[in-house]
């Protein structure tokens, strides 16, 4: 970014570690005006000790979201030019064993939290005649794997809506974009069991065996695996999303997502659920 271009703006949700934290760090670095929030006020303090402007956002808490949209495009002087929203987190177990109360709780974190601060932002974008709004979406928005249901879902709803508000946008100079990224080295995985603690009730579950595996997968130190790649990698093609003159609608990280996209085209249903049921969770 030259120094005589204005300089952009950015909001970040999700910050306080992993995809959000390494998105910030890589757009302020590329001279962007970086407003990273977390829904933690500790990790915000934290955070601007780095030397970021930062604002608590909990998608779950509607007067936070609110307050944090208004702040942020006072920051960016009236209307920002991006907004990536990405936090989010999952509650493992399966579809027959989550509360509906379960579902309720992750949809207004994961799904409403995100409609409600996309909302706030459009008309400043609208106004400005242009704008980026990035999802980070999944692989598991477009195939799901077992004992995953509830995050799948709002994955899948997150496509259906931006899909839907990149049609209705077309013409404003506002993108909307999704990031589907596939394995990445992040806390979901750990962040999760507390979910999972909380709502899955074992006794007289028909899934009573896979359970304990679940749970060691959970709070393993470390689970290995063969595709995953760092945030970093989820940052670069968040700057290709924000920066490209014609973006694309939708970018892929990983193997498995660019394998599971191409295996979605040309296999059946049925044919793709044979090769997803070997999966372990």
């Amino acid at each position: 970014m030259s120094a005589e271009s204005k300089q952009k703006s950015i909001l970040i949700t999700g910050c306080s570690s992993g995809i959000g934290y390494a998105s910030a760090q890589a757009l302020r670095a590329r001279g962007w005006r970086v407003i990273a929030t977390c829904r933690k006020e500790a990790d915000c303090e934290r955070l601007r000790a780095e030397g970021f402007q930062s604002l608590r956002l909990d998608y779950a808490d509607p007067a936070s979201v609110a307050i944090a949209a208004e702040q942020a495009q006072a920051m960016a002087g009236g209307a920002l030019d991006a907004l990536f929203n990405n936090g989010a987190f999952a509650a493992p177990g399966a579809v027959e064993d989550l509360p509906t109360d379960c579902l309720r709780e992750i949809f207004e974190a994961n799904f409403f939290g995100w409609h409600e601060l996309t909302r706030r932002v459009i008309p400043g974008m609208r106004a400005q005649g242009a704008g980026r709004i990035v999802q980070c979406s999944s692989v598991l928005g477009f195939v799901t794997l077992k004992y995953r249901g509830a995050y799948q879902a709002t994955k899948f709803a997150i496509e259906g809506l931006s899909s839907t508000l990149r049609l209705e946008l077309d013409g404003s100079g506002v993108e909307v974009i999704l990031i589907e990224p596939g394995p990445i080295d992040t806390m979901i995985r750990q962040n999760s069991y507390s979910h999972f603690n909380r709502w899955i009730r074992w006794e007289g579950s028909a899934h009573a065996d896979i359970y304990p595996k679940i749970e060691e997968r959970l709070t393993a130190e470390k689970v290995k695996s063969r595709w995953e790649l760092p945030a970093e990698a989820v940052a670069a093609k968040l700057i290709d999303a924000l920066e490209s003159e014609r973006p694309r609608a939708r970018y892929y990280v990983t193997f498995p997502t660019y394998l599971m996209a191409y295996a979605k085209r040309v296999l059946s249903t049925r044919m793709l659920d044979r090769i997803l049921i070997k999966q372990s969770y």
